[in-house]
């Protein structure tokens, strides 16, 4: 895995009709040799000069993905308002859609698997974990267009009666814990479960990687594929999992063997596993207890080098994929529906938006690189968001002698230094959402809270999520 950044040494300004291609101080990260050097191996480069060159129309799309909440002519005036305007083209809306559709979709994803990678080092607090690159994987679902050209790929939901909400995309990305870059990312139709698209994010692991998911990856046959690739794992176990006990640890652990099918002339294959258990109590700071059984499946099989009580606590920072979503959903999409009214264009907007994001990821990085001491959990997004977004109306920092990311951005979106433990509040807004049965167990409004973990074992096995008690597990202090 590489460390560096995808910042260029230096860098010229466009001119002409090439003017309006740029990014602001983003450029320096998505540079225009690279760019063009991606429309040729991609063949998407034009064959004759164009008022829209294909170049312009890559930054186009990425700054459609910075602001999201304009129209195309609202972007294309953000990318053009510093110019002077003789010279310049002011396209009409069925023009940047017929550039969008010349362009295609391969560009953006080839773009973005050149950007994706590790970048944190091994000072920088939360990357690893005992010498092993901690990394995180889930999946969310993005609303698409309901339209007859994309329905046949991306279905609606449907029930006994009627079909309800808006097609639905299944997006799979793995994260770098402590930075929250991207590492790789495949989505699809929400039919294909989430196995299905993990295994196809699992070839940028390796011996270094420890990775961490939830109950919906605890498949014996993916975890087995993650140990070939070299990498560790550590997932958590759902409830009808019942491991049998080989050896009991010191630490409060045990080893067990998750078995394979029957294979002609090789028999019933195993996977060697620790299993770790525990009761965690969660305290907000109203007073509010929640106490919940954990069960976690590792490849860390040395109990002294990686105790149950660390594993435990590492768990916690598989929760960062679900901050970055937050910032692709919340921040970059704005909670809308995707705009692309085409299965290509859907393709190439959200290689778009997941390029954008690693952008400024990278930028927060290298803004922070004289403070290897300092936790990126402190950048907030959406500062992050807007310092990089300004610089494109204005046209700044084209050069790389112009622009000081340190300044711009390291300084604007610094948390406070003492890191505090802060749940966020969670309300049910979707009634057809399948998180129903959870409404009035989470706090509406963000808490500070304390976590204390019991490592045991669950000698009766995990109560399924039906038969886990709510009144009792979840509580209020009487207070003194």
């Amino acid at each position: 895995m590489q460390d560096q950044s995808a910042i260029t040494p230096s860098m010229g300004t466009a001119s002409g009709i090439y003017a309006p291609g740029h990014l602001g101080e983003l450029t320096q990260i998505v540079d225009v040799d690279l760019v063009d050097a991606v429309l040729v191996e991609t063949g998407a480069r034009e064959k004759r000069i164009r008022l829209l060159p294909a170049r312009v129309v890559v930054y186009f799309v990425l700054a459609l993905a910075l602001f999201e909440q304009c129209s195309y002519r609202a972007v294309w005036g953000k990318l053009t308002v510093h110019l002077p305007a003789a010279g310049i083209t002011r396209p009409a809306v069925s023009s940047l859609s017929r550039a969008r559709r010349r362009l295609g979709a391969r560009p953006l994803k080839v773009l973005f698997e050149i950007l994706a990678g590790p970048v944190g080092q091994k000072a920088r607090p939360g990357v690893y974990y005992r010498g092993l690159r901690t990394l995180a994987i889930d999946g969310t679902r993005l609303h698409v267009p309901e339209d007859e050209q994309v329905l046949w790929r991306y279905p609606k939901r449907a029930g006994e009666k009627m079909e309800f909400g808006y097609p639905l995309l299944r997006l799979l990305v793995i994260v770098e814990c402590g930075t929250r870059a991207l590492l790789a990312a495949a989505f699809g139709p929400e039919s294909d479960g989430e196995t299905t698209y993990a295994a196809r994010l699992l070839h940028v692991l390796d011996d270094t990687a420890l990775l961490l998911a939830d109950a919906g990856f605890d498949a014996r046959d993916l975890l087995e594929r993650v140990r070939d690739t070299g990498a560790q794992f550590l997932v958590r176990s759902g409830a009808s999992r019942c491991p049998t006990v080989v050896r009991r640890l010191p630490d409060g652990s045990y080893l067990s063997r998750l078995s394979g099918p029957y294979q002609a002339g090789r028999g019933y294959s195993s996977l060697s596993v620790r299993v770790v258990e525990a009761w965690i109590t969660v305290t907000l700071d109203d007073g509010t207890v929640r106490r919940e059984q954990w069960r976690l499946i590792t490849s860390l099989l040395d109990h002294q080098r990686y105790p149950a009580a660390e594993l435990v606590d590492l768990y916690h920072e598989r929760w960062q994929v679900e901050t970055t979503y937050f910032s692709i959903k919340a921040s970059l999409l704005d909670g809308r529906v995707l705009r692309s009214h085409s299965i290509d264009g859907i393709d190439q907007e959200v290689w778009a938006m997941l390029t954008t994001y690693q952008a400024l990821i990278r930028a927060a990085s290298d803004a922070v690189a004289h403070r290897p001491d300092l936790d990126m959990d402190r950048l907030s997004f959406a500062v992050l968001l807007q310092t990089a977004a300004d610089p494109v109306v204005t046209g700044h920092g084209l050069t790389t002698g112009n622009v000081d990311l340190v300044g711009a951005i390291g300084a604007a979106g610094l948390w406070p230094a003492r890191r505090r433990r802060r749940v966020k509040a969670r309300s049910l807004k979707n009634p057809t959402s399948k998180y129903g049965p959870n409404a009035g167990k989470h706090p509406q409004s963000a808490r500070h809270y304390t976590v204390h973990a019991e490592i045991t074992y669950m000698e009766n096995g995990l109560a399924s999520r039906s038969r886990r008690p709510s009144p009792d597990g979840l509580h209020r202090r009487s207070q003194p």
